[in-house]
């Protein structure tokens, strides 16, 4: 498996590039900034990018959508229940990004689908607090959170809509019930393991 983090935009949000390594078929998830450089990436490793894959709809999670999708005509995939900040309700919370371009969704996705880049099984877990339709996405031994969990602390929840019971629900619920050498991949930060929020993370 191809596994880029490339951190993006100005709040630094991990943008990973996914990929299988014998078909090429790839996926961006999270693109929250510098698309130039996403694509360059993308294309340097001969990539064909089939989907852009969004864990929430922020803003700093958002902002190289517009671009990539111009310039692969990969598909759109996020929860409908975020689909309030991608019709415009990002810009409201975050308005240092007024300015990003904002696109449609071209499919929803839910618990339990399963998004095929290859031989790569993607599974979507719906894990809502930080937003409404916030998912993580489980390939094998790596899951990545979003802004749900972190290294030693959880998403923000003082967002209209957003829920801190929920978020600690769905990080207790489909989270910390994965193996504990699970590697957690954030939308902000360095990696961690289930095993170690476990153990350290004051928050659960």
């Amino acid at each position: 498996m191809i596994f880029h983090v490339y951190p993006a935009g100005v709040f630094q949000a991990n943008c990973y590039i996914i990929a299988d390594e014998n078909t090429l078929e790839g996926a961006v998830v999270d693109p929250g900034g510098d698309p130039e450089g996403i694509l360059g990436i993308c294309k340097k490793l001969n990539l064909n990018v089939k989907y852009i894959i969004l864990t929430h709809g922020h803003g700093d999670h958002i902002a190289g959508v517009w671009k990539i999708k111009q310039e692969t005509g990969a598909k759109i995939l996020m929860n409908s229940k975020d689909e309030y900040l991608t019709d415009g309700g990002t810009k409201e919370l975050i308005p240092i990004l007024r300015d990003i371009r904002l696109f449609d969704i071209d499919e929803y996705i839910n618990e339990g689908d399963v998004i095929n880049l290859g031989n790569i099984r993607i599974e979507v877990l719906e894990t809502p607090g930080h937003t409404l339709g916030s998912v993580s996405l489980k390939m094998g031994n790596i899951v990545l959170t979003g802004d749900a969990l972190f290294q030693g602390s959880v998403g923000r929840t003082d967002f209209p809509k957003s829920s801190h019971e929920e978020l600690i629900r769905s990080i207790k619920e489909k989270i910390l019930t994965l193996p504990d050498d699970t590697v957690v991949y954030p939308g902000h930060g360095p990696s961690t393991t289930v095993g170690d929020e476990k153990r350290y993370n004051p928050f659960l």
